[in-house]
C-alpha cells in the first residue's frame, strides 16, 4: 500500500503513539497504512484495548489548516528532513514549517538561555548570533523571552530558525508575536504540534529536543541550575553534540547553570571563534542518510513467555530498555516488541534517556 500523508498523520495522531512507537511501527510494517491495520492486534497482545485511531476527517481538517496558514509538513524519512535531527531515537515523525527550509541544510548552532536574562547577556547572545550568521551558520533557538529573543534578532538577516512548543499559528510569549512572524517570513518557523495547540508545559521539553537535535552544538548563555536550557544541553550531550557555555559571575544565580556545565566539561565560550572551532571539524558527509529515526532492529513477534518475562521486570520506577534486555536475556527486537505492545495498550510510559515504566493508574 502507498504510504500517504494522511495515513502517516493518522498513525501519529492516534492515542498511545509517540515518536519512538511511530518509528518502530514503520520499521516493522513498512508503511503507516499497514501499521494502522495492525494496531488492534498489537494492543490486544499488550493486554489492553486498541488505541483510539485518529479520525480521517480530523486529519484532513488539520492538513487543510496547515495549507491555509501557508505552512507545510516535513516527515521523517523525507529527503529534506534534517539528518542530524533524524539521528535522535525520538526524532519528530512530522514537523510543520513556514519559511525557508533550505536553512536546515546549512551548519546549525543552537543558542539558548534564561528568560529573565541580564542586559549584558542578551547583548552578548545577539553578538554571537550575528557573528555565527556572518560565518554562514544557521542559528536555532526557541523564541522565548530573553536569550532566545536576542539570538533570533541577531540572526534575522543571516538565517534564523525558531522552534515553538505550540501550533504554528500560536505566538508565545504574546509579546514575541511580531518577532515570530518575522522568523517565519525571513527565516524558518518549526512546530511539532498541530495548528491551534496552546503551548502547554509538557510540550517544552519536546521542543527543546528539536532545538538540540537540529544543531551541531548548543551554546548556553545564562541559565539557572534547573532550567529548560540545561535540559536542551543535556539532550545535546546525549546525542553526541557539542555543549558550550558562557561563564558568568558566581554571584549571579543566572550564571550558575552555565558555570556548572563548564565544570562538568562543556566548552567555555568567550566569542564566536570558540564556537566555530568546536563545530567546523564535523563533516556533514559523516551523518547518515535520513531514515526512520529508529536505529535498532525492527521489532519482531514475541511469545507469551517473552511478554511475561519483560512485564515482570517492569514497575513504576523508570528503567532503561537496555537493562530489560540484559536481565531478560531476550533479543533486543523481542523486548522492543513487548514494550511496543504494552505502550499501545496504554500500559507503558516512556521517559527521557530511553527509560520505560509501567503506567500508573
Amino acid at each position: 500500500m502507498a504510504d500517504t500523508r494522511e495515513a502517516r498523520l493518522r498513525l501519529l495522531r492516534s492515542a498511545n503513539i509517540g515518536p519512538v512507537t511511530y518509528a518502530q511501527l514503520i520499521a516493522r510494517f513498512g508503511n503507516a497504512e499497514a501499521a494502522l491495520d495492525a494496531l488492534p492486534m498489537l494492543a490486544a497482545r499488550g493486554g489492553g484495548r486498541a488505541p483510539a485511531i485518529a479520525d480521517p476527517g480530523a486529519v484532513r481538517r488539520e492538513i487543510a489548516a496547515v495549507e491555509r496558514l501557508g505552512a507545510r509538513y516535513l516527515f521523517l524519512g523525507d529527503a529534506d528532513y534534517p539528518p542530524l535531527l533524524a539521528e535522535l531515537e525520538n526524532a519528530p515523525p512530522a514537523l510543520i514549517l513556514r519559511g525557508r527550509p533550505a536553512l536546515l541544510a546549512r551548519p546549525t548552532v543552537a543558542i539558548v538561555g534564561a528568560r529573565n536574562a541580564s542586559a549584558a547577556a542578551c547583548r552578548f547572545a545577539r553578538q554571537l548570533a550575528l557573528g555565527l550568521g556572518e560565518a554562514g551558520v544557521t542559528l536555532v533557538s526557541g523564541l522565548a523571552r530573553g536569550i532566545d529573543t536576542a539570538a533570533h534578532i541577531g540572526s534575522l538577516a543571516s538565517g534564523t530558525v525558531g522552534v515553538i512548543a505550540s501550533g504554528i499559528d500560536i505566538a508565545f510569549p504574546p509579546e514575541n508575536r511580531e518577532l515570530q512572524e518575522r522568523v517565519a517570513r525571513e527565516g524558518l518557523l518549526l512546530a511539532e504540534q498541530p495548528p491551534g495547540t496552546e503551548p502547554l508545559a509538557r510540550f517544552f521539553p519536546a521542543r527543546n529536543r528539536i532545538i538540540a537535535g537540529l544543531a551541531l552544538g548548543t551554546v548556553v548563555v545564562e541559565a539557572a541550575p534547573r532550567s529548560g536550557s540545561l535540559i536542551t544541553a543535556r539532550i545535546a550531550a546525549e546525542a553526541g553534540r557539542e555543549v558550550m557555555a558562557v561563564p558568568g559571575s558566581p554571584l549571579d544565580p543566572r550564571a550558575q547553570g552555565c558555570n556548572l556545565l563548564i565544570r562538568e566539561g562543556a566548552t567555555l565560550v568567550q566569542g564566536v571563534d570558540d564556537i566555530l572551532e568546536m563545530v567546523r571539524p564535523i563533516d556533514p558527509r559523516a551523518v547518515r542518510v535520513p531514515g526512520t529515526g529508529w536505529r535498532g532492529p525492527p521489532p519482531e513477534d514475541a511469545g507469551d513467555a517473552d511478554r511475561r518475562a519483560v512485564t515482570g521486570l517492569l514497575g513504576p520506577v523508570p528503567v532503561a530498555a537496555d537493562e530489560l534486555i540484559r536481565q531478560s536475556g531476550l533479543a533486543p527486537a523481542v523486548v522492543q516488541t513487548v514494550l511496543l505492545e504494552l505502550e499501545l495498550a496504554g500500559r507503558l510510559e516512556r521517559h527521557a534517556g530511553g527509560r520505560v515504566s509501567l503506567a500508573v493508574g
